[in-house]
């Protein structure tokens, strides 16, 4: 599972949380501790998920080291008023005057990194947190000291990264690790306990004196919680149906998977192996995604889809097809650019919503059919001369993947092409990382690659029948 969000969205509200409060039956936080390290992969961090938490070890006298990795510059990226370089020097004010609220005398820490960068910083902040937690745990029994960070399976990169490394770091000295989260109080389901990891839940009750003084703290952070100016660009980040998360009577924290199972994050530190039994992601995973999601996954706002999109038409290599099949067809988006480069054609997606989504944007474009149906089982009949499979085979089962496999050879003409793009990161939920799909295609030994496009974070492939090759000998450049 994907976890896409705009927190500009309503999201899930307070009041659903606490109706069901499924945190009720969570065991409790061991707060029997020596030392407390919190780390925020942005300045508020630390407050929203865990500042109940900092203000009664601050009131035991134990120790607190809070960490800030970014600045936090990046959060009002089209501020027409606000340089990052003036708000990064605010943000670091407000976490300041926050903290001396919560712990007088806490040790704070800002590492610098830049805001939307700890993936590609990752080794220099494994560096410095190892440095830090090092010199905490130098001053205590490693045991008894117990680091906080953000969440792993939050939705947010950087939150991730940061869940990663620390859990990496604590790991390796010894000590306690906890995870507190922020961003699944928005999209987050109450109702659905295994993705928001409820099985792990630990709770820290607050007394109505650290209640009150969590959300004083809150209130420091105004460049967050107040629009920066009525300019658009400016808007806050944290709307007051998101706040009402954080002024709840209890902290949540995650505490570490069951021993055996899998980490419990959707982009989890160690994913689940991919292939063996898993079973194909169900058709009633994506309809509820569709139903949850104006903009799944992003495809209308994000450059990274736009581009994405971009380099697969440009990769095509011939002008028109005559009969087309996209496998996976989302709200049709892509479906609409490559309708243009098409004499027909098929367009199929497992989700209803999705294909109500698709028909809409392609309207009456009669040589575009848009249509319903479970892949691989439901094969559409007949040949084309080229089929996209883009992000949908690390959704199915290795049985399912061989299936699709057999029945893309048999539907491919002699000198079809296959288009296929898929994300890299490894996601616990999916059956199959990307890597594992483009090499299964390769396995499969009815196509070889005319053309590859490796990122980090995708790989686009673009594969031919053998004796198909030389784009400019097709068109007729060489002879």
């Amino acid at each position: 599972m994907t976890i896409t969000f705009d927190h500009r969205d309503a999201g899930t509200s307070e009041d659903r949380w606490r109706s069901i409060r499924p945190w009720r039956d969570a065991a409790p936080l061991d707060t029997d501790i020596d030392a407390l390290v919190v780390l925020a992969a942005h300045p508020d961090d630390e407050t929203l998920g865990a500042a109940g938490f900092i203000a009664l070890a601050a009131a035991r006298g134990i120790p607190v080291t809070v960490i800030v990795a970014t600045d936090g510059d990046a959060s009002h990226p089209a501020s027409p008023t606000f340089p990052a370089r003036a708000l990064a020097r605010a943000r670091r004010l407000e976490v300041a005057a926050a903290l001396d609220m919560l712990a007088p005398g806490a040790a704070l820490i800002f590492l610098g990194v830049a805001d939307g960068a700890l993936r590609e910083r990752r080794s220099r902040l494994s560096t410095l947190l190892a440095g830090i937690l090092g010199a905490v745990a130098a001053d205590h029994d490693p045991a008894r000291v117990l680091v906080a960070a953000t969440w792993r399976g939050d939705g947010h990169r950087d939150h991730r990264v940061l869940g990663e490394v620390a859990a990496e770091v604590a790991r390796d000295r010894g000590a306690r690790f906890v995870e507190y989260p922020i961003w699944m109080w928005h999209w987050g389901d109450p109702d659905e306990p295994e993705a928001i990891a409820a099985d792990r839940w630990l709770t820290l009750p607050l007394d109505p004196h650290t209640t009150a003084l969590k959300r004083r703290a809150l209130s420091v952070h105004t460049t967050q919680i107040r629009p920066l100016s009525p300019a658009p660009g400016d808007e806050a980040v944290l709307h007051p149906g998101m706040r009402a998360h954080f002024e709840r009577d209890v902290e949540v924290f995650v505490g570490p998977p069951t021993e055996g199972g899998a980490s419990g994050s959707l982009r989890a530190a160690v994913a689940e192996p991919a292939g063996g039994d898993r079973e194909s992601t169900p058709a009633a995973h994506f309809d509820d995604f569709y139903a949850r999601h104006d903009d799944p996954w992003g495809f209308e706002t994000r450059w990274y889809e736009q581009r994405k999109r971009d380099l697969l038409i440009a990769a095509l290599p011939r002008p028109r097809a005559v009969r087309a099949l996209e496998i996976g067809c989302a709200t049709g988006i892509l479906t609409a650019r490559l309708a243009e480069r098409c004499d027909a054609l098929v367009a199929v997606d497992v989700a209803d919503e999705a294909v109500r989504r698709a028909r809409k944007r392609l309207g009456e474009r009669a040589h575009v059919d848009v249509r319903r149906a479970a892949l691989p089982a439901q094969w559409p009949t007949g040949s084309f001369d080229l089929i996209v499979l883009s992000e949908v085979g690390y959704y199915w089962s290795p049985r399912d993947r061989r299936t699709a496999l057999e029945r893309i050879d048999r539907s491919l003409t002699r000198d079809g092409v296959l288009v296929t793009c898929h994300w890299r990161h490894p996601v616990a939920e999916y059956p199959a990382t990307g890597d594992e799909v483009h090499q299964d295609i390769l396995e499969a030994g009815f196509v070889s690659t005319l053309a590859r496009h490796e990122e980090e974070d995708f790989v686009l492939e673009v594969l031919v029948r053998e004796g198909t090759g030389s784009v400019a000998r097709e068109s007729g450049v060489i002879a």
